[in-house]
């Protein structure tokens, strides 16, 4: 935390993009609340190096700016409210991030009771606070009110629309249901209204994302295939999606990711796994071959989409024979962009009692799936060069992405915000470097 910083609110973003377009609404109600010295850290616990990080931030900002209150919410404070409040933090639940009153200023010194650190009125300790947290049906109806939308600011080019939080599945080693309940929805009406305020700033892409962005409407009886075909009448330019379960892409958002141009060629599936024994003691819903063969009928269908995947390496009872498998899965589905870590265990959760391979172990193979991934990328990126591609510049004026997500670097500035045709001349790293095209080019 820098000094520049002392005396007035700060929100730090951990974690998914869902975080940071919930970031906004924490930033708002900071500031709706007249908080001063105030650091909300929006926590994440995907694994625990990232609870472990959070943990790590309010200590050093504790030591840093010993004035300012420090606020944890998110997944982490969800997870570890009581530990959170020990350190002397005050603790929001998810549900209540975006609300004014969770931010209200409080006596500093004054004999609060725990329940004012974790933002709950009554007596409730830190530590039965924490237990609650740890019940999905705490989590169900979220004190009543449904899901809104969460958008992210004005400060980047492209805008992060929450549509959807929680899960309503049981993979055996994921702790979300337990940090955000179980999966609720956002209403049509109230995406859209989102949607405006993003194309009134002038961002020209929108990014939906979700816990579980494939399982938008479950609980209202409507669809994700739906929601995007609403936002498609309105006159938004480019439209992405998060990660996706490649069990829940139906024929309807298979058209639509494969025939609508507005919607970008770019597909991120949540795969975690390469091998079928493993994604049976995961509890996922897809085999192998299912996901090979959805990659090669979206590439059929739509042979510029760039696929990402994420993938978890060492889950507990992977063998060599196994891993390999996922590691397989790399050229095999021809992952470009890999959300890649090592199994870590999550109290609570089945997999936690499971066999374990060791964390050295788990992490030599995720570099190992990073190594195979990153030449892959390379390799795709080495075969756009030469080639034209339509770039969305970010608000520095000289990066930005194409419409396959590729990392594309300008080689002069061009105007914030714009999307502009460009010619990829050469790979830097893991990004292009192109130049604008001129009007004869883009004729010709």
């Amino acid at each position: 935390m820098s000094a520049a910083t002392a005396g007035r609110p700060q929100v730090v973003n951990f974690g998914c993009r869902l975080n940071i377009a919930e970031g906004e609404a924490i930033r708002l109600a900071v500031n709706g609340a007249g908080a001063g010295d105030m650091i909300v850290f929006n926590s994440c616990a995907v694994t625990d190096e990232a609870v472990r990080q959070a943990r790590q931030a309010v200590r050093r900002s504790m030591r840093e700016r010993p004035g300012a209150e420090v606020v944890v919410t998110g997944c982490a404070a969800e997870l570890e409210a009581g530990r959170f409040a020990e350190m002397g933090a005050r603790v929001v639940r998810n549900d209540a991030k975006g609300l004014v009153a969770s931010y209200a200023p409080q006596e500093k010194n004054s004999a609060s009771t725990s329940s004012a650190r974790t933002g709950f009125k009554g007596g409730t300790s830190a530590e039965s606070f924490a237990l609650s947290l740890s019940d999905p049906k705490r989590m169900r109806n979220a004190n009543g009110r449904p899901y809104q939308p969460a958008l992210s600011g004005a400060d980047h080019a492209r805008a992060f629309l929450g549509v959807q939080t929680g899960c309503s599945h049981s993979c055996t080693f994921c702790a979300t249901v337990l940090a955000r309940g179980t999966a609720r929805s956002a209403t049509v009406e109230d995406v859209l209204a989102s949607a405006r305020t993003a194309l009134a700033r002038g961002q020209r892409e929108i990014i939906l994302t979700g816990v579980d962005l494939a399982s938008y409407g479950d609980d209202s009886g409507t669809s994700l295939a739906a929601l995007v075909e609403a936002l498609l009448t309105l006159p938004v330019e480019r439209l992405r999606l998060s990660s996706l379960d490649p069990d829940r892409i139906d024929d309807a958002l298979f058209a639509l990711l494969t025939q609508e141009p507005r919607v970008m060629p770019h597909v991120h599936l949540s795969l975690q796994a390469g091998d079928d024994m493993v994604l049976t003691r995961m509890k996922r819903r897809h085999r192998r071959a299912d996901a090979v063969r959805l990659v090669e009928r979206l590439k059929a269908a739509r042979a510029d989409i760039a696929i990402g995947a994420d993938l978890i390496a060492g889950f507990p009872t992977e063998s060599d024979a196994m891993f390999a498998n996922s590691l397989a899965m790399i050229d095999d589905c021809d992952i470009v962009f890999g959300h890649i870590f090592p199994y870590s265990p999550r109290a609570g959760t089945p997999a936690a009692r499971m066999p374990q391979v060791g964390r050295a172990r788990a992490r030599a193979r995720a570099a190992t799936l990073r190594e195979a991934n990153a030449r892959r990328r390379q390799n795709w990126l080495d075969a756009q060069i030469g080639h034209s591609a339509s770039m969305l510049v970010e608000r520095d004026g000289v990066t930005g992405h194409a419409e396959n997500f590729a990392a594309v670097m300008l080689a002069a500035a061009a105007a914030p915000g714009t999307i502009i045709d460009v010619r990829l001349s050469a790979r830097d790293g893991d990004r292009m470097v192109a130049a604008p095209m001129q009007e004869k080019d883009i004729a010709a």
